[in-house]
């Protein structure tokens, strides 16, 4: 990745270490298809739709929609979408997830811990959660940390993960001692780093924008009526954002983007925040991306391409995407943090 000092792995990563590895933290992601075609898109699409968690319609009902209209579809127009973002390397998101373990593993080994075994696992794809477990059980590894990379908690996102991951262990008799991380949307490490990435991105620039957009992912309206701190904690995470840059109110909009299917989702838009932003001539915005930690296609394709285009068709200025938090060494010091927390805490 382009401005990544070059990572030299800890003794922990040696196979010859004295040390019994008795402990694992399991970084989850999301995950991505193998490769950017209709194919292997469609194959990806169709188990993160039919995710129950994800897409909550009866089961029949949805079957005939995703596999007679959706699939056919969506599968070719995302493949494009993906082919756009796609590196040597593959898929961005894996390829930040692949780096975010072995840093985790390495700072892990700096602070003594090499005891510790640090991989990783797509809820959605491979290396699947259950692949993953199976391996740590080849390893007799007796405690476990799941670490959802979702800063901010939803059922279709850091719920479906935790219980994919518990069933996986049912079906492999598995039964080791478990932490979960269900959330750090307010992490003062994760919190820093971003207003790190911020400042250092303006400092690039020499100048500041008119307004600091931050786009979360959105869910529907109906998951935070009932309950779901989703929403509260995308909130909190930008207002503590906000406060470690001394922006005022005026100065920064939380908004929410990839809305799917015809029911309301939690608002503002971020389509329509970009499109108001245009329209009123805004000399310069900066987007960011608080609940996404890896560079993907929502956030390098949705942002930083489509999000430009209606920012500029609807007569706005410069329009500038201040990347995810990816391998930044602040961050993935608070995620080793995060991970220690979990991993040492009293059951």
């Amino acid at each position: 990745m382009k401005g990544v000092p070059p990572f030299t792995p800890s003794p922990i990563h040696s196979f010859t270490t004295p040390l019994a590895m008795t402990s694992a933290v399991l970084l989850i992601n999301l995950g991505t298809p193998t490769e950017p075609t209709p194919a292997a898109v469609r194959k990806y699409l169709k188990e993160f739709l039919s995710d129950p968690y994800v897409v909550e319609i009866p089961r029949i009902v949805w079957w005939f929609i995703l596999n007679l209209f959706i699939l056919p579809t969506r599968s070719k127009d995302s493949a494009k979408r993906y082919e756009s973002i796609w590196t040597k390397d593959g898929s961005p998101l894996r390829a930040h997830t692949v780096a975010q373990s072995k840093f985790v593993s390495g700072y892990l080994g700096e602070r003594g811990r090499r005891d510790v075994i640090v991989d990783y696992a797509m809820r959605y794809g491979e290396p699947s959660i259950k692949t993953q477990l199976s391996v740590l059980k080849e390893k007799n590894i007796s405690r476990i940390v799941l670490l959802p990379l979702y800063p901010q908690y939803a059922r279709s996102s850091t719920a479906t993960a935790l219980d994919a991951a518990t069933a996986a262990m049912n079906e492999l008799d598995y039964h080791p001692e478990i932490r979960k991380v269900e959330n750090f949307h307010d992490h003062p490490g994760y919190i820093e780093a971003l207003a790190a990435s911020v400042r250092e991105f303006q400092m690039r620039t020499a100048s500041r924008p008119d307004k600091l957009v931050m786009s979360f992912h959105g869910v529907p309206q109906y998951t935070i009526d009932r309950g779901e701190p989703y929403q509260e904690h995308c909130i909190k995470t930008g207002k503590l954002l906000a406060a470690k840059l001394n922006l005022g109110e005026h100065q920064y909009q939380i908004c929410f983007q990839s809305r799917f299917g015809r029911a309301e989702w939690i608002k503002p838009y971020t389509a329509d925040v970009l499109a108001e932003l245009g329209k009123q001539k805004t000399n310069r915005i900066d987007m960011i991306c608080p609940g996404f930690v890896s560079d993907c296609l929502e956030t390098l394709e949705e942002i930083a391409i489509e999000g430009k285009q209606i920012f500029k068709e609807a007569g706005g200025g410069e329009y500038n995407y201040i990347p995810c938090l990816n391998e930044r060494h602040d961050w993935l010091q608070a995620l080793t943090d995060i991970a220690l927390q979990s991993l040492d805490k009293k059951s």
